[in-house]
């Protein structure tokens, strides 16, 4: 056992050095001769506190060529009131006709809908819960995305600010040992396939082509299963350090920040009960039992945990409750299997996923 702990481990610091050098090089730019016209395309429902925050620093950007576009969708706070305040002709809205018809998740409708009104040569998939840090953040990313081939699709790891740091600390670790970034473009596989659904970007042409969200309509974990797709018709996701540019504000509080993995951790270990006690078990093991075999095995999940805290931006006390993240983060599995099984997943008050 003591063995194959250590070979886990040892394949788990790979896979983050491998992506720490691969995110290193992804901040390449470019100085194009002429900027092209990006469409900002954001879902929002119920979002007012955090569009208030967003759109200021949409309206501060110092990229020559872009249109904002936001889908209101069924918002019962005051969303569209804070979209039809901002006085910026770049920036406009559209409102949902009825709830997504049947078969869709909401987010993926409401991005499938906004597409149809974006003028864009580069669609720019972002959440309404994020902010760009200073006027010159949209056009380093886009600069960034324009040295990369012709079939690249860009994603991006951010800066993670908001309230349940415990739990939220534990994504951009996933993201960064959980899938070896460099081999993506070099494998077909469909499994070395993912996006973050928080950012991606996309050429408007090979967008149209493949008309991704017809494909994942009623997938939860929609950011997932578009990179696989998009692997299977020869794109290739690229994984960028946007951390200098894009912070986002997930949850409020520990509470929210339950709430709302608990409808994607159960998919993010499978979805299906045979493949979820599988790596159920192999996270049990890998980050709770494993430092009863041999201290060393702790100080490994630490520094695995601490340098991927650092990248994203949160505070070393975060790092510091390790232990706690990786205690938390079973019951938390456990919790979404049984919404799962059961039925009862919902958010922003729908019903998701079945």
């Amino acid at each position: 056992m003591v063995i194959f702990l250590a070979i886990v481990h040892a394949v788990l610091f790979l896979t983050l050095l491998g992506n720490l050098f691969y995110l290193r090089r992804t901040r390449r730019q470019a100085t194009p001769s002429d900027y092209p016209l990006v469409s900002i395309l954001i879902p929002a429902r119920n979002e007012a506190e955090n569009l208030r925050r967003l759109l200021p620093s949409l309206k501060a950007q110092d990229y020559p060529a872009f249109e904002v576009i936001l889908y209101d969708d069924e918002s019962e706070d005051e969303t569209w009131a804070v979209i039809q305040e901002t006085a910026d002709a770049r920036i406009r809205g559209v409102q949902s006709e009825g709830p997504p018809p049947p078969g869709w998740i909401g987010k993926v409708h409401a991005l499938y809908q906004v597409t149809k009104h974006a003028r864009g040569r580069l669609y720019f998939f972002l959440d309404a819960d994020s902010e760009l840090l200073d006027p010159g953040a949209l056009r380093r990313i886009i600069e960034r995305y324009l040295t990369l081939p012709d079939d690249a699709v860009l994603t991006g790891m951010t800066r993670l600010r908001g309230g349940g740091k415990v739990l939220v600390s534990l994504v951009p670790n996933a993201l960064l040992t959980g899938l070896p970034w460099p081999l993506v473009r070099r494998f077909r596989a469909r499994s070395l396939g993912a996006l973050n659904g928080q950012f991606w970007m996309i050429d408007a042409g090979h967008y149209r082509r493949l008309d991704p969200f017809l494909q994942v309509k009623n997938e939860v974990l929609e950011d997932v299963q578009l990179g696989r797709y998009f692997k299977t018709q020869g794109l290739t996701p690229y994984l960028c350090d946007v951390t200098r540019e894009l912070a986002v504000y997930m949850y409020r509080d520990h509470v929210d920040a339950w709430r709302g993995f608990r409808k994607n951790a159960y998919l993010i270990l499978g979805g299906q009960p045979v493949s979820f006690v599988l790596l159920f078990v192999l996270f049990f093991f890998t980050y709770l039992l494993s430092p009863l075999f041999s201290p060393w095995f702790l100080l490994s999940t630490y520094i695995l945990k601490t340098a991927t805290d650092r990248l994203a931006g949160f505070p070393l006390w975060v790092s510091l409750l390790t232990p706690l993240s990786f205690l938390l983060s079973p019951l938390l599995q456990l919790d979404s299997a049984f919404n799962h099984w059961t039925g009862r997943v919902s958010w922003k008050g729908r019903r998701v996923g079945g």
